[in-house]
């Protein structure tokens, strides 16, 4: 494709179900995909997520299938129903806790080992599944999602840990898989989304106070750098981590 639109046009995105998943999905049927191949952990709200895009986009093919990426049989379960993919969205991640903070000394090695596996085995699993292709075909895009907080939080040594690891990997596999895979990262401050909704008005008053433009991240806001890092002019940009945080820079 050409102008500003996608390098091509079939498109996987997993944790399509929530908002941040089914902007990004929105905003690639608006940039020329084609074939959209998406899987979340919630097979009603991928439903959901499916059946609004089909409505509102009759022309586009729009495979999904309910799954745990981090689980490696269905991630491969995915890969299958997906087929060849141009652009991967690693979008899977967070923080499984019931509680936003947990301090480091009560951390028990489950919340440690089940948030590293959240944010980095979803991507290690479908990288493997589809970078092949995209080297044989000669192009490809894989966009990961990190977080400013990576450089590390007060409370979240786990999930700051685990963002560190994809900014890494992101470097890594940006090296590995030149000429032929760009891959790129996101890194989103505090973004409306299901789980944000259910912090304190205090609490997330607190989050944002520290950014240039002090609010919350739109999802679409997100979605747009997805965009970039997926289209035509981002051909020659690798490597990088864009944050999407009005002003608050990640760092280490």
């Amino acid at each position: 494709m050409t102008g500003s639109g996608l390098i091509a046009p079939r498109v996987a995105i997993t944790g399509a179900g929530g908002p941040m998943g089914r902007a990004i999905a929105r905003r690639m049927l608006a940039a020329g995909a084609r074939c959209l191949a998406l899987t979340d952990i919630s097979g009603t709200r991928l439903a959901v997520t499916a059946d609004q895009l089909r409505t509102d986009h009759p022309g586009a093919r729009i495979i999904h299938l309910r799954g745990d990426v981090t689980v490696a049989a269905e991630a491969a379960a995915f890969a299958k129903a997906a087929g060849e993919i141009d652009v991967l969205i690693n979008t899977v991640g967070g923080i499984r806790s019931r509680q936003l903070y947990t301090p480091f000394l009560e951390m028990t090695e489950e919340q440690w080992r089940t948030t590293f596996d959240l944010n980095l085995m979803g991507t290690l699993h479908l990288v493997r599944a589809f970078a092949p292709g995209m080297i044989e075909r000669g192009a490809g895009r894989i966009v990961n999602f990190a977080s400013i907080i990576f450089g590390g939080e007060h409370g979240q040594a786990d999930y700051a840990a685990a963002k560190a690891a994809v900014a890494s990997l992101t470097r890594s596999l940006a090296a590995e898989l030149a000429p032929e895979i760009t891959v790129n990262a996101v890194a989103p401050g505090l973004t409306r989304t299901s789980v944000t909704e259910n912090i304190p008005a205090d609490e997330a008053a607190r989050l944002v106070a520290g950014a240039l433009i002090p609010r919350m991240a739109e999802p679409e806001e997100i979605a747009e750098a997805v965009a970039f890092f997926a289209s035509e002019p981002a051909r020659f940009v690798t490597g990088e981590i864009i944050a999407v945080s009005g002003g608050i820079h990640p760092h280490l």
